[in-house]
């Protein structure tokens, strides 16, 4: 199938088109998302599609939503796309990429639980021994597994900004201290759950990201996506080694190739060549058959 950068669906109204994701009204109680194939690193949508991404995020959203949902309701409806999209080309540009979901009020936090110490929690335990406000255990080298996952928020940022990560009293200065509670409580079941899951199949999730949203009567859900190469990192269980940062099946290889380049990390984007746009459609790809198998 073609790779998909933007989706036009008339009649249906997009309301938003965000870095991977294209929304489209459906009612009031109703949208209709699509996963492109766009990428974004460092907060940049990149020029090149990845062929085939968005309806790899899709499916492995779909298979963690139903195998957590006694954990926590997700946005997920059994309305078919078919009923939306009622074109037959539209809906064939679309594989699998396309969720009818219910339409829900985000919160201002991703909800990010780290099982490993990589990343920018890397950076900030180098900095202050803690990350998000969490003290660590000196000596840690990176890529180490934690003695306990921990839960370590960030804002929503705006067009052309960064997110920022935020310790837990600034989370409860956000959204309230009893919802607070559950998101954190309720991210770290689901990952407790789920990466051991993984490690069955030869697959580390070192960290995540999740997102929730409340309905009209302050019911939380599980929104967005769940546990893609997009929103974890993935890495080899065979080839993992602290004291470095190990390959992976999501986009820090997209991000490590980036570092090479001479480039701010502002927008526009460079141009990914086509071996790196290759490797990348073929890591995602081998993240959902393990993980689907």
């Amino acid at each position: 199938m073609p790779a998909l950068y933007h989706s036009n669906l008339p009649p249906l109204k997009r309301i938003a088109r965000g870095k991977v994701r294209d929304l489209y009204r459906i009612d009031d109680d109703h949208l209709l998302i699509v996963a492109t194939d766009r990428l974004s690193a460092f907060d940049v949508v990149l020029p090149d599609p990845i062929p085939g991404k968005g309806e790899v995020l899709a499916r492995l959203s779909c298979f963690w939503f139903a195998r957590t949902a006694d954990l926590i309701p997700n946005h997920l409806t059994e309305i078919p796309v078919s009923s939306v999209v009622t074109d037959p080309q539209m809906r064939a540009e679309l594989g699998d990429r396309a969720l009818v979901v219910r339409r829900l009020q985000p919160l201002p936090v991703e909800a990010i639980v780290r099982g490993y110490l990589i990343g920018s929690g890397w950076k900030d335990y180098q900095a202050r021994g803690a990350v998000c406000g969490i003290a660590l255990p000196p000596g840690l080298r990176q890529a180490d597994r934690l003695p306990e996952p921990i839960f370590t928020p960030s804002t929503k940022a705006g067009p052309g900004a960064h997110d920022e990560n935020v310790d837990f009293a600034r989370t409860v200065d956000l959204i309230g201290r009893e919802l607070a509670e559950q998101v954190r409580d309720t991210s770290l079941a689901i990952y407790r759950r789920c990466v051991a899951y993984a490690l069955e199949r030869g697959i580390i999730i070192a960290d995540t990201k999740f997102e929730f949203g409340l309905d009209h009567d302050g019911r939380l859900y599980l929104i967005d996506e769940l546990l893609t190469p997009d929103s974890s990192r993935f890495w080899p269980a065979d080839a993992y080694q602290p004291g470095m940062s190990p390959p992976s099946f999501d986009k820090q290889f997209v991000r490590d190739y980036l570092e090479t380049l001479d480039w701010d990390k502002t927008p526009p984007g460079p141009s990914l060549p086509p071996e790196i746009i290759a490797r990348t459609a073929a890591k995602y790809r081998e993240a959902e058959e393990r993980l689907m198998a």
